[in-house]
């Protein structure tokens, strides 16, 4: 959940950390803190708040020069966010620092020990108390700072990402990693250390990914250091050549990563099935079914697990198996997943679906599904992540870096993966024509056209956004394939305008929420002309009469729902099974406006974090 970022070697360490954890911050940004060795003494400063107030506290404050240093964005877990909870730490002595992104499970029996002991704690966190144990270790066992961290490491139960060092020992950082990401750039003659890539990217494109319980000293002048944390055998960096860019990781001209997101989703498709997807010959090839045809194939279900927009994604992909390959399908919150000891079988398929591909309880439901026997398939954006690593294969989607918090061009890139095994599968089974096939296949083919010609609505969409910027509460309602995009449309209002928003099944309506229609309530209606259409026109014909007002989506030239809804914004058509790709556009662009006339923090929207690292 939080971002970490450091740097040991010939520059000024400052710079480099403050602009690492300005593109770190969409990790967390409740609080933010840096530590600086001078040679001779440290230098820290941290404060509640986001990297620009760091910045501006810690050039007014501290001395800047070093070049060792530490840096941390937080988003909160043990302790409120304020300017003492914020990371770094240091320990009792003053000696050890440490910046931690993840939870330590048994802290409090651990501080107990500690105080115990005589040590005392500043702060709420997790954290301090973790350096303490490692400055008790160091002190009681008389070991170097990565015997002492090893030692500590096996002795806390939770999930790490660390970086420490011992101002005693200026040439060297010690970190370590378990269920968190963390990533070491390799430079010449200097070591960057991050949560990702993003912070180092210009000056280096060399990178290892540490694996879980795996802990790397890193010296200047010395090649990286790698150990296993619970038996101290040698392991040895793999050095990837990193394919980011730095273009990629900045707006581009627009106000904010959430807008720059959403106007990349054509040329995000199009990534994603380049190469894969060979219409004009009938051929979808991609290596990780190809190759493990045969457990999809026999599989008796495919089990989906994903968590917030990969689960829409998931309940989209549902409809798509099913209908296309007729192949049964169950979603999972994955968080619920291993907690319900639900019923896994060798002959099932678990499809795990994550943007980061570090998501903790996501990463939880693939080690239970593994251990009971069953095939897992990963589906993430972000390459060499812990769920690509962990599953027995997968596919990327190649959205390319997404640093708005709120998903957007993820969930239309993992929807395309999904299309495309599905419409494999289906056409494996024989389940249609070749015809039918090479239809399907040329739709897809033309989605990101079509991507294009929606986004034309965002002015229309703007001026819509302006009518119910200060509305309270907001429906969304979709049936059969745009049921999720009406659950994910109401997740986006929510994430980042604040309004309530929920998202129902249209028939739904009449059990329940039916209550809430007045002339105050704005109704979101996926009315697209595919897919029980006149079942739509009928909700609306009923939202209508109790005066609730109509924002509709609907296929170019429609008639009906233009004389019954308030608003209309137009798609273009295509086939029902793809239409999400289309109706989820300008919903995106819906919560986009409404949040930035609420003045909200549109790519940072308060309590969330990117990636979630923890359970």
């Amino acid at each position: 959940m939080c971002g970490i970022v450091g740097y040991i070697g010939h520059r000024d360490a400052y710079p480099v950390i403050i602009k690492g954890l300005q593109r770190l911050e969409y990790r967390g940004y409740d609080s933010a803190g840096i530590v600086l060795f001078d040679g001779e003494q440290t230098h820290l400063s941290k404060t509640k708040g986001k990297v620009e107030d760091l910045k501006k506290k810690s050039e007014a404050a501290i001395a800047t020069k070093g070049k060792l240093g530490l840096g941390h964005t937080r988003w909160a877990t043990h302790g409120v966010p304020n300017d003492i909870n914020s990371h770094p730490h240091y320990s009792n002595s003053g000696d050890l620092v440490i910046i931690h992104n993840g939870i330590i499970e048994n802290y409090e029996a651990i501080k107990k020990a500690l105080m115990e002991r005589g040590y005392t704690f500043e702060s709420d966190t997790d954290t301090e108390v973790l350096v303490n144990l490692i400055e008790e270790v160091k002190k009681k066992e008389g070991v170097k700072l990565g015997q002492a961290v090893q030692i500590a490491l096996n002795q806390v139960v939770g999930a790490y990402a660390i970086a420490v060092f011992d101002k005693n020992k200026p040439d060297e950082i010690v970190v370590a990693k378990l269920g968190s990401p963390l990533a070491i750039g390799i430079g010449e003659n200097e070591y960057f250390i991050a949560s990702d890539a993003s912070p180092f990217i210009e000056f280096t494109n060399n990178a290892v990914y540490l694996e879980d319980e795996e802990m790397a000293i890193i010296r200047i002048g010395k090649e990286i250091k790698l150990r296993k944390i619970k038996d101290d055998a040698i392991a040895y960096p793999n050095i990837l050549e990193l394919q980011l860019n730095l273009e990629e990781i900045e707006k581009g001209g627009y106000d904010h990563f959430m807008l720059k997101e959403i106007y990349e989703q054509p040329r995000a498709i199009l990534d994603t099935y380049r190469g894969r997807l060979l219409a004009d010959q009938g051929i979808i090839r991609m290596a990780g079914i190809d190759q493990n045809l045969e457990k999809f194939l026999n599989a008796n279900r495919i089990i989906i697990v994903a968590c917030g927009t990969s689960w829409h994604a998931g309940l989209v992909a549902e409809y798509i198996f099913e209908d296309l390959a007729r192949i049964p399908v169950e979603v999972e919150y994955a968080s619920e997943f291993r907690y319900r000891n639900p019923v896994i079988t060798e002959n099932d398929v678990l499809i795990a679906i994550s943007q980061s591909g570090e998501t903790a309880d996501t990463l939880a439901a693939i080690k239970l599904a593994k251990e009971k026997g069953a095939f897992v398939f990963g589906v993430c954006n972000v390459v060499g992540s812990s769920i690509a690593r962990e599953t027995h294969a997968g596919a990327y989607t190649h959205a390319g870096p997404e640093i708005g918090v709120a998903s957007t061009k993820a969930f239309t890139t993992q929807i395309t993966v999904l299309t495309l095994i599905a419409l494999k599968l289906a056409h494996e089974r024989g389940m249609f024509s070749e015809s039918k096939y090479h239809e399907y296949l040329a739709e897809l083919e033309g989605i990101p056209a079509k991507v294009e010609k929606t986004l034309l609505s965002n002015e229309l969409v703007a001026q819509i956004s302006d009518t119910y910027k200060d509305s309270t509460n907001c429906l969304y309602l979709g049936r059969g394939y745009n049921f999720p995009v009406a659950l994910e449309g109401a997740l986006k209002l929510k994430e980042i305008s604040y309004i309530h928003a929920e998202g129902y099944p249209a028939a739904e309506m009449k059990h329940g929420p039916i209550a809430l229609i007045d002339e105050q309530m704005p109704v979101v209606v996926i009315a697209t002309k595919k897919g029980h259409y006149e079942k739509v026109v009928s909700n609306i014909q009923e939202i209508k009469s109790r005066s609730g007002r109509i924002i509709a989506v609907v296929t170019e030239g429609d008639k009906s729902v233009k004389e019954l809804a308030d608003h209309v914004i137009e798609i273009p058509e295509t086939s029902e099974s793809l239409s999400p790709l289309l109706t989820t556009i300008p919903l995106q662009l819906l919560s986009y406006h409404i949040a930035v006339m609420r003045d909200c923090n549109v790519d940072q929207p308060r309590n969330l974090a990117k990636s979630v690292t923890v359970e």
